[in-house]
């Protein structure tokens, strides 16, 4: 009897054991489970991108825009035309009055809550400004667009939201939808996997999810996309775990953040907060109802039902919602019935990463100050300088520029372009046009690239001569034929661009007309180092040696680069280091990183004041004047075309009323090009000065020099009444003439 019990306890003890060893394994697993629960949901959630903004707009009594400027902003913004302006995000525009009801923004300076404001223009500028209880406004700021983030390698991307930033009743369309009995189960619903089961066996294959929402959240938060058994073994004690640590707000909370819904190229659109500015432009708190159960729709299979790529079938699936909807008693007929006629109302404006060369400059600037992962992963806020209506123009401006070259010249597959667009009084950076094709994520022609600058290096050389004190405005230079022995033995010829000398000619001709070799002769006495050595100070910030072919721009800069120089020509002398970075904060708004305005002096003052008349006078009469076909003549343009040789590059880079911006265009390979300076860059150039608000800069005409008229051919002062040319002078100046120089 006793070895047959023994022979009957030994296989209850085996599966008594198996059972004791299962059991500590589950429990093993359940605690490693929780820790994970716990660690994740409790810990830093997401690697979020930093945030990269646009200048607020801010409207003030004088504020000048551009014809269409206002109007365009608010579109960007997502700011929906409205017959009755009732809440934040709309705006009627009827000829010169705008309503608008901002959203608020919290500013790195204050936090501002939206209000309605009522402003009067008169000419695209601003004449009065009023709140909605009848105050008078010295400022309006809006809130300023984001343009773009700096990704994580895993290319997430979200919009944090809370619960309180839903639309009302978004929570139950949510529901109804995904997760009925949210509220009531506990993590798993039994009955909902039965369900589910239920219609798959009776349709023959897989037609309805048993998984809850929570189920949905512990796939996508914790685990892998991997179809396997261990996977669906986790899910589900998981699930029950997280619903017992956390509430279910909480629970849903984060739900809302992480849903998948799309993909925009390698960018992963997480959340409901970043879909709806994605989808709609818009916050997720402006959303109507269609717009809401578009969303909601799209978790089944956000590829399948991409309104952008398949807007049939999301409207289908839209509209399937809205029937649950209605079905269920959460909305009425006629509201399903009004809904489902609305079109999707998809917006149209591109919501990130349209300003590729901007941004690489954006993270130029940051990289000196922040690590990568500083960038990437903690939700950072960077405030930049761009202004969206300048880079719009700036986009236009090359594209329109290019399709004119190759109507006048045929398919030039190989040309490029670039530009760059600044402020004249601060040096902050508005625009950059990295390629002819604006939106093109790929090398950086502004940034990256640095060729030949032909004549734009002749304006130095007459700054450096009216700086030296020994030349005025009608100082003759000779433009004879000069040969300069070189150090092998031979000998270097420069010829004018028209194949001719001119003589002897005032110095400011020489420029106008730009002469090659009047102004090599001119930065030879003066010495080509020290010409050299005042690029440098205009901020260049290179060096090189010194032949003279450097006065005929042999020498190489980026856009960029030559916009800095022409930026300190404009400013008076002042060197400002162009700008991109206003502020970075945290998440929160916690101020990190503060640029302030920084400025030199350059050059001197007078010589600068004399050298922009010059630089006036190439606008009026002479290389530059083709852009007076773009801009009204009333508007003052100074800069300087740049040609190299073989036409292998085309330059333009000058300033007009507030504005400083440098065109360049050439072959990708630097071979020659059908385009000189006026043909190719200039158009560009002064299209788009004439898209931009213009106001004349302050004057700033220095003390110690005067306007006196002028016999150019003579090299003398007139008097007032005689004909000749007006030009400025400082202490040192050509003698009076009598009888007009007659």
């Amino acid at each position: 009897m006793a070895k047959q019990a023994r022979k009957f306890s030994w296989p209850w003890r085996f599966i008594w054991q198996l059972l004791t060893v299962m059991a500590v394994c589950t429990l093993v697993l359940l605690i490693y489970l929780d820790a994970q629960v716990r660690d994740r949901f409790d810990g830093h959630r997401w690697a979020l991108p930093a945030k990269v903004y646009a200048r607020p707009l801010e409207l003030y009594v004088g504020k000048q825009l551009a014809a269409g400027q206002l109007q365009y902003e608010l579109q960007q913004l997502g700011y929906r035309a409205v017959q009755q302006v009732r809440q934040p995000g709309q705006y009627q525009l009827q000829g010169d009055q705008l309503a608008v009801y901002s959203r608020g923004f919290h500013f790195t300076d204050a936090s501002e809550t939206g209000r309605l404001y009522n402003i009067r223009l008169q000419a695209n500028r601003v004449l009065a400004m009023q709140s909605a209880e009848g105050q008078t406004q010295h400022l309006v700021r809006l809130e300023p667009q984001l343009i773009g983030g700096i990704y994580p390698a895993h290319n997430e991307d979200r919009e944090l939201v809370q619960l309180s930033d839903l639309p009302n009743g978004f929570v139950q369309i949510l529901l109804a939808v995904e997760d009925r009995a949210y509220y009531e189960h506990l993590g798993v619903s039994p009955s909902g996997i039965a369900r589910a089961m239920f219609a798959n066996i009776k349709a023959g294959k897989v037609v309805q999810g048993g998984s809850t929402l929570t189920q949905q959240l512990v796939k996508n938060f914790y685990l892998s996309d991997e179809q396997t058994l261990w996977r669906k073994l986790q899910e589900a004690p998981m699930a029950m775990l997280l619903n017992s640590h956390y509430s279910k707000d909480e629970i849903l909370e984060v739900y809302l953040n992480e849903v998948f819904l799309g993909q925009q190229g390698k960018r992963a659109i997480h959340g409901f907060g970043l879909g709806s500015w994605y989808y709609f432009g818009q916050p997720l708190k402006e959303l109507q109802l269609h717009q809401a159960a578009m969303l909601v729709g799209m978790i089944k299979g956000p590829s399948y039902y991409n309104p952008k790529r398949f807007p049939d079938r999301a409207k289908q699936r839209r509209d399937l919602v809205l029937s649950v909807l209605a079905t269920q008693g959460l909305i009425s007929q006629s509201q399903m019935q009004a809904s489902q006629n609305k079109p999707l109302q998809l917006s149209e404006v591109a919501q990130f990463s349209r300003y590729p060369a901007y941004m690489d400059l954006v993270r130029q600037q940051l990289q000196q100050a922040y690590k990568a992962n500083d960038l990437s992963s903690h939700g950072l806020r960077i405030f930049t300088t761009i202004n969206p209506w300048a880079q719009q123009q700036a986009n236009q401006s090359m594209q329109q520029g290019m399709q004119e070259i190759v109507q006048r010249h045929g398919q030039q597959p190989k040309l490029q372009g670039a530009l760059v667009l600044s402020q004249r009084d601060n040096g902050e950076v508005l625009a950059v046009v990295g390629d002819r094709d604006a939106g093109y994520a790929g090398r950086n022609w502004a940034l990256d690239t640095s060729r030949q600058v032909g004549s734009l290096i002749k304006p130095v050389i007459h700054l450096t001569a009216l700086s030296s004190g020994r030349y005025h405005l009608l100082s003759p230079v000779d433009d004879a034929p000069l040969r300069v022995p070189q150090a092998d033995g031979s000998q270097w010829q420069p010829a004018n661009y028209d194949g001719k000398s001119h003589g002897v000619v005032p110095m400011y001709e020489a420029l106008v007309k730009s002469y090659n070799i009047a102004n090599v002769r001119l930065g030879m006495g003066l010495g080509v180092d020290k010409v050299l050595d005042q690029l440098a100070r205009l901020g260049a910030n290179q060096q090189w040696q010194a032949y003279p072919s450097r006065l005929l721009g042999a020498l190489e800069m980026s856009p960029l680069k030559v916009n800095q120089v022409y930026q300190s020509l404009a400013s008076n002398g002042f060197y400002s280091p162009l700008s991109v970075v206003r502020d970075v904060t945290e998440a929160n708004g916690q101020l990190l990183s503060h640029y302030p305005y920084q400025v030199r002096q350059a050059a001197d003052p007078q010589a600068t004041y004399l050298l922009q008349q010059e630089l006036a006078l190439v606008g009026r009469q002479g290389t530059g004047r083709g852009a007076y076909r773009y801009v009204p003549k009333t508007q003052t343009v100074a800069g300087k075309t740049g040609t190299t040789n073989d036409q292998r590059d085309s330059w333009f880079s000058g300033f007009s009323g507030r504005h400083v911006a440098t065109v360049w265009m050439g072959n990708e390979d630097a071979s020659p090009t059908p385009l000189t300076g006026a043909s190719g860059a200039l158009p560009v150039w002064a299209r788009l000065m004439a898209k931009l608000p213009y106001q004349e800069d302050a004057e700033n005409q220095p003390a110690g020099v005067d306007f006196f008229r002028t016999n150019p051919t003579l090299g003398t002062i007139v008097d007032a009444h005689c004909p000749g040319l007006v030009l400025p002078f400082s202490a040192l100046r050509p003698a009076a003439g009598a009888n007009c120089g007659n």
